[in-house]
């Protein structure tokens, strides 16, 4: 299966083939839709045959890639059968821009990753922090590292060249997934670069207006973070 999104976050539909079909959803030769994993929920959208469109409600992924979750069922495609496949562009964009922020507070906050999630309208992270974190200095550190427009691109290594800098991994919860050989960078050129699999917008202005909702301890020395999107 080629995952589209991996390549390109900004390709919005593909014309693929069906070539699963069972009790874990649709599975298609080629996909743009992210599937829900590293606290990326999975993208939703439509999957069209012919002149019939059916949502789908989600995405998730197993040992056996990625699958569509099509509401009221698979009795609508077989195997073998030609379909369009398009995202909630919306939703997924504001997804990227929520996620790539996320990259901006590794940034700036000077501790390691202990949790996080992301859904259409927030997301936040947890920090390994004792210490409290003043909420309109975080959000003037945020909106100055988002107006640098610093743009955006990947690259792929090695289980072993990741393994010889190890400082790229922030989170201590959740490592990169391994054994394909190949691990994904996100570089946010001068500002931040770690393994990451999801989906980014391409330069750090177009995060857009966005803000530090919310400063909570969760724990001893545990501070969650949650950011919202101004618009």
């Amino acid at each position: 299966m080629a995952e589209l999104f991996k390549e390109d976050s900004y390709l919005q539909h593909c014309e693929t083939v069906v070539t699963a079909a069972d009790e874990r959803g649709i599975q298609t030769a080629d996909t743009v839709f992210y599937a829900k994993g590293g606290g990326q929920p999975g993208d939703t959208g439509r999957l069209t045959i012919g002149e019939f469109a059916v949502p789908v409600s989600d995405t998730l992924r197993d040992t056996d890639g990625v699958w569509l979750q099509i509401d009221g069922g698979n009795s609508a495609v077989a195997v073998g059968d030609s379909v369009s496949l398009q995202i909630d562009w919306p939703r997924r964009h504001r997804i990227m821009r929520l996620h790539s922020a996320l990259h901006m507070l590794c940034a700036i906050v000077p501790a390691p990753v202990t949790g996080g999630s992301i859904q259409s309208d927030r997301a936040r992270l947890d920090f390994d922090l004792p210490d409290p974190i003043d909420k309109d200095a975080l959000n003037a550190q945020l909106h100055a590292v988002i107006a640098r427009d610093a743009s955006m691109r990947t690259r792929w290594i090695s289980d072993a060249e990741l393994d010889a800098q190890p400082e790229l991994v922030r989170t201590l919860s959740v490592q990169p997934p391994r054994g394909s050989g190949q691990i994904r960078l996100v570089e946010f050129v001068g500002v931040d670069l770690q393994p990451c699999g999801g989906t980014h917008v391409a330069s750090t202005g177009e995060i857009g207006a966005i803000s530090v909702a919310k400063i909570e301890k969760k724990g001893r020395q545990n501070r969650r973070i949650t950011l919202t999107l101004d618009t």
